[in-house]
């Protein structure tokens, strides 16, 4: 008896290939979009909270709504579940990351890398991606953002889990001074913002000795510099009761710093900032040894900044190209340092601004309104 072969007919044995090259590109397919989807998640950051967010709408703060968190992105896993838990503090947590961008912008006004905002989800964009001076900064500031609003609205009773200042009585307050009134919750808004703001980077499981384990040591380093910062400058407020103003009794408790010298502070560790590099254990250690360590309020970092003099979309930069420049100065605001060498156009705008005011009884200021024209400089 003769044994049948099985033989395929050509479209039988095309579609068989068919289907198992369909299922590869499918594969592949599906890889490349987890890999994208990963990338975006991972741009995306709870930054967006300071942004045009539903979370500074107070409409949306109803008790045990949940649609709130889901509406938010940028969250990791934990920051919903924090977000679940204490809605009351999300409109908080905004005020803070918007805070920690405008001092940002502030402080580099007049550095090529200005602290721009690209959109409402990443913030700042790709230039986040790489670990490099500017993002120490930025990480810092904003987790310090944090600690600032939500100390602050325990203070003032806007958070049913806080309420005043329970810090203890300064040693070297004088005897007669009494230690009380309402004083703004550092070590609370100190402690929500660490569970909150780390909790991203905590989430986040790495290979150990790997690029990505680096990151998440530097960002959870620089994000208690900035929380550290904010507490150091913390300092005792009074207040004098008496008769006429004479002071005879005064009462005092703990204030928080106003934030530009918080800005400041971080902007002095971010000219400062030690670079890192990752030693076999998996640890950071300083790229130059003869160099003090880090202490928990410096700044670090583990990337050499990119080139923000032109525009480049894989680094995120900006450039600064049509940057306003200062014509006469040598600081980095000048328009040689600025414009990076390439030259700066020069033209001319009406300014309008108050003047020859003068005070009427009473009570009021009364202002004429000057122009003038004036030169500005533009880069190249």
């Amino acid at each position: 008896m003769k044994k049948s072969i099985g033989i395929l007919s050509p479209a039988v044995a095309w579609g068989t290939a068919g289907r198992a090259m369909s299922s590869k590109f499918f594969l592949m397919a599906l890889a490349i979009f987890l890999s994208f989807a990963q990338v975006v998640i991972e741009a995306n950051s709870w930054w967006s909270l300071g942004m045009n967010n539903p979370v500074q709408m107070s409409e949306v703060y109803i008790i045990g709504a949940q649609p709130l968190c889901s509406q938010l992105a940028g969250l990791s896993q934990g920051q919903k579940k924090l977000c679940h838990l204490y809605q009351d503090h999300m409109q908080y947590i905004g005020e803070g990351a918007k805070t920690g961008i405008k001092e940002c912008q502030y402080q580099f006004r007049h550095r090529r890398w200005n602290c721009s905002t690209v959109d409402n989800t990443s913030v700042f964009g790709r230039v986040m991606q790489i670990g490099s001076r500017e993002t120490a900064f930025t990480y810092a500031v904003s987790a310090a953002g944090v600690v600032n609003a939500m100390s602050r609205a325990c203070r003032e009773g806007e958070l049913s889990t806080c309420g005043c200042s329970r810090a203890a009585r300064p040693k070297d307050l004088p005897r007669d001074w009494l230690w009380g009134g309402c004083g703004d919750n550092i070590d609370y808004g100190y402690r929500f913002a660490k569970e909150f703001v780390d909790a991203r980077e905590r989430e986040r499981i790495h290979a150990k000795g790997s690029y990505e384990s680096a990151r998440i040591l530097m960002n959870l380093h620089n994000n208690e510099a900035g929380r550290r910062t904010v507490y150091s400058l913390a300092d005792v407020a009074c207040k004098c009761h008496g008769v006429s103003g004479s002071c005879s009794l005064k009462t005092c408790w703990l204030q928080l710093a106003d934030f530009r010298k918080v800005g400041d502070a971080l902007k002095e560790k971010y000219d400062s900032a030690a670079a890192m590099r990752l030693n076999s254990r998996g640890k950071l250690v300083q790229v130059n040894s003869r160099f003090n360590s880090p202490t928990t309020q410096d700044l670090v970092y583990i990337d050499p900044s990119p080139d923000y003099c032109v525009r480049n979309e894989s680094t995120g930069s900006l450039g600064t190209q049509g940057r306003l420049c200062n014509k006469t100065s040598e600081g980095m605001d000048g328009c040689e340092l600025m414009c990076c060498g390439r030259g700066y156009d020069q033209f001319k705008t009406v300014q309008t601004e108050r003047c020859h005011c003068k005070f009427h009884w009473c009570c009021y200021v009364k202002c004429k309104k000057c122009t003038e024209i004036v030169d500005q400089f533009v880069c190249k």
